[in-house]
């Protein structure tokens, strides 16, 4: 596992051992997401349920600043941002990602949110409610799901694209609400 483009392309990204509960977004479907997304440059970017970090490393990657990373497990991502030399560049918050959602009162331009599918039937009411103040007024949620059983939110959807048994949605709350 790499980080695709940006300032720190083809850098390696430690990937979880095996039997981990960690599912690391693929190299070919961050490359699509953050071609789906454009320009990123200095948008602040939430990763919950970050596992390894990848999808906010590869944003930082290219450009995006700050970047928060949530999990209840964040020795992955530590350990990525170290051997990176990133740490500076990342808030790394060990928790529950929906407590820190209910804390937390930051806004971001992107919210990257690739919960365990396990989790995702009890997710559905509750992220949605809690997401949507996150969103900076232009914000983005990029939602990665299994693409048997989705992760339904009743949020503006902009897109969605299916790689494999993975569906990415892109969700942009506060552009429609204002449109």
């Amino acid at each position: 596992m790499r980080v695709v483009a940006g300032r720190l392309g083809g850098r390696r990204l430690a990937s979880p051992p095996a039997g981990a509960d960690v599912r690391p977004t693929a190299d070919r479907v961050r490359e699509a997401i953050f071609s789906i997304l454009g320009d990123i440059e200095g948008a602040r970017v939430l990763d919950l349920f970050c596992g390894t970090g990848a999808l906010g490393i590869e944003a930082l990657s290219r450009g995006a600043a700050p970047i928060t990373l949530v999990d209840t497990d964040t020795e992955p991502a530590q350990r990525n941002a170290a051997d990176l030399g990133i740490e500076e560049e990342c808030e790394i918050v060990r928790a529950d990602a929906l407590r820190w959602l209910e804390r937390s009162d930051a806004t971001f331009d992107l919210v990257f949110c690739d919960p365990p599918y396990r989790l995702a039937d009890r997710l559905e009411g509750t992220l949605e409610s809690l997401i949507a103040p996150r969103l900076a007024e232009g914000g983005r949620l990029i939602l990665e799901t299994s693409a048997r059983e989705p992760l339904d939110l009743a949020l503006p959807k902009l897109d969605e694209r299916r790689y494999g048994a993975i569906l990415v949605r892109i969700h942009a709350p506060t552009e429609a609400e204002d449109a």
